[in-house]
């Protein structure tokens, strides 16, 4: 059965995924998926809902926000993968004591205003008595994927907020240096799920129910396989990157227990995801969590084990 899927960007911070890809976990559910990377999550996010794509996979923020504007077939998400951020602050210079207030009064490149990354950015800053619009400049106007790039090019930046593989690749450049890590600082926070339209779940519930059964199984080996062996897995995905790079990247997120072992995205994580929207002001009125998840299909992938 041919499935799309459509992930809001290709990074080593959703091993577990390609794990299922190159383990053929999908074709042994009989499953002949087809992966696009949308660069942001309102890409993805109107791929769901124009059909081009049966699935997404982005912050579950996305759905809020579609639901909010009264979508007819809400999207909703039925997998968790990630529960801590991808990201990281990278600086010019090595600053092994460095704390959130040296941020004052300086200028960094942050994500796009209502992303999960730019939001969770401010609630870390916020938890840490710094006003983001106040105390420090944020430009917003770089797309997603582009910021190392600028980053590299414009030294008007003191910092920068970036995933992997350009976290590390700005480290062996010389040109930036990890100084924290935003998963650990932001603590546990719901990232990033798999999400599906209403209509498109109650037409093909065999599908969602093998596609989590794949996913599950990626799940499994990244809970129980050193970072050496998911590196050397998953490294087809990412033939621009050398095998040490793609085992420093994935220690680096086992470290801070990037993955979740099942896929049940939590009625708890899905409150504080709305208590993050609420304070950037991108909320008006909490959302039931009812409405925009289903952990059926996780539920049976694990009973199924």
């Amino acid at each position: 059965t041919k499935i799309t899927l459509n992930e809001v960007a290709h990074s080593i911070f959703y091993a577990p995924q390609y794990v299922a890809i190159e383990n053929g976990y999908f074709k042994d559910e009989g499953l002949d998926l087809t992966l696009v990377t949308g660069f942001g999550a309102d890409k993805t996010m109107t791929a769901v809902i124009s059909g081009e794509a049966d699935i997404g996979f982005m912050g579950a923020e996305a759905s809020i926000y579609a639901y909010q504007e009264g979508a007819t077939d809400p999207v909703v998400n039925f997998a968790q993968l990630t529960q801590r951020a991808g990201n990281f602050l990278v600086a010019r210079e090595e600053m092994p004591d460095f704390k959130w207030e040296d941020l004052k009064d300086k200028k960094v490149l942050g994500g796009r205003k209502g992303g999960m990354p730019e939001m969770v950015f401010e609630y870390i800053l916020k938890q840490n008595d710094l006003d983001p619009q106040k105390d420090l400049s944020i430009d917003q106007s770089i797309d997603f994927g582009a910021t190392a790039a600028a980053f590299t090019g414009d030294d008007s930046a003191d910092f920068t907020v970036e995933f992997e593989p350009s976290a590390t690749a700005l480290e062996k450049q010389g040109t930036g240096y990890v100084v924290a890590s935003l998963g650990v600082d932001s603590g546990y926070v719901p990232y990033t799920s798999y999400s599906a339209k209403t209509s498109y779940m109650k037409k093909n519930p065999d599908i969602m129910q093998k596609f989590t059964n794949a996913l599950q199984k990626g799940m499994d080996y990244t809970a129980t396989h050193s970072a050496q062996e998911i590196a050397s897995i998953i490294q087809p995905q990412f033939k621009e990157t050398d095998l040490d790079t793609i085992t420093t990247i994935v220690t680096r997120y086992q470290c801070q227990d990037t993955w979740k072992t099942d896929l049940i995205f939590e009625q708890s994580s899905f409150e504080l995801l709305e208590n993050i929207l609420m304070e950037a002001g991108e909320l008006d009125s909490f959302v039931p969590y009812n409405e925009l998840v289903d952990t059926s299909y996780a539920q049976k992938a694990i009973a199924d084990k």
